[in-house]
């Protein structure tokens, strides 16, 4: 629908409302007057009870969850209200004179009274619901809601797929991340062992913490009663340990045990008898 078309709706509106507000402020002033109200209390009474309905209407179209319910139910209330004293208005003889009085609005006194209650808190119902459905209808947040056009995700596609010399602002440089770090070269080992010294077969260098600190002079009790050899007492012992060996039973293992000595000092045993045992062998290369 145009513009045009929704104007008339809204003008159209407007006028059968003005029509059933005049058709009913008649109704409305005369059970004011009839309630005691003086000539412009009965005049402004009609706009007390169907201003706020116009109120309520209005309310409910801007409202929404809890908030519009409320101004639904107050719509509800005051046109059931307005319904009543119009009724009540038709049904009373009295009420339709030139000259209205205060009167009864029924002839049974619990109905009059009930009407008399209804027609004079509708002052103050207006003052209070008017005033919370104004509240609300200032307070109200719409929900905004964005929909998105295809033309809105394509326009969005083309900005990101730009190349950087494009764009305005030069996109900043991509960040390379940093080479990994050269491993750190293995620490030498050292060894315990002089490099003169031999290393015994199978040994392996034990690693310290810290220097072992000096244990003091031992006891002599605790020294061994064998007297100390020198090298050509070993060899002498080595000699007549292996006189009847054979060149393969001649090894530096069976030396140690025979003579009871250490791993290194019988390797070197071992190769004195064999060279030994070859200059014995070969006399004339031994006598050049």
């Amino acid at each position: 629908m145009n513009r045009f078309g929704k104007g008339m709706l809204i003008a159209a509106l407007v006028g059968v409302v003005g029509m059933a507000f005049r058709v009913s402020w008649n109704a409305l002033r005369d059970v004011a007057t009839a309630t005691g109200a003086d000539e412009t209390a009965a005049f402004l009474y009609p706009f007390v009870v169907d201003g706020l309905m116009a109120l309520a209407l209005v309310a409910t179209l801007v409202l929404t969850d809890d908030a519009r319910r409320f101004a639904l139910r107050v719509l509800a209330a005051y046109t059931l209200a307005s319904l009543v004293l119009n009724y009540v208005h038709g049904l009373v003889p009295q009420l339709h004179d030139e000259v209205v009085d205060w009167g009864r609005l029924a002839d049974w006194d619990p109905a009059n009274w009930a009407l008399v209650l209804l027609a004079t808190s509708l002052p103050v119902g207006s003052i209070y619901f008017g005033s919370d459905l104004v509240a609300k209808v200032l307070h109200h947040r719409p929900v905004e809601t964005t929909t998105t056009t295809p033309n809105q995700d394509e326009s969005a596609e083309t900005y990101v797929n730009r190349s950087t010399a494009d764009l305005g602002v030069s996109a900043p440089a991509p960040v390379t991340p940093a080479p990994a770090a050269a491993a750190l070269p293995a620490a030498p080992v050292v060894s315990l062992v002089k490099s003169t010294d031999r290393v015994p077969v199978g040994a392996v260098a034990a690693e310290s913490t810290r220097p072992r600190r000096a244990t003091g002079r031992v006891p002599e009790s605790a020294r061994s009663s064998r007297p100390v050899r020198s090298a050509e007492d070993l060899l002498t012992e080595a000699r007549t340990a292996t006189a009847a060996w054979s060149d393969r039973e001649l090894t530096a293992e069976g030396i140690r045990r025979a003579v009871h000595t250490s791993p290194a000092k019988a390797r070197v045993l071992r190769d004195t008898l064999r060279a030994e045992r070859e200059q014995a062998a070969d006399p004339g290369e031994a006598a050049a």
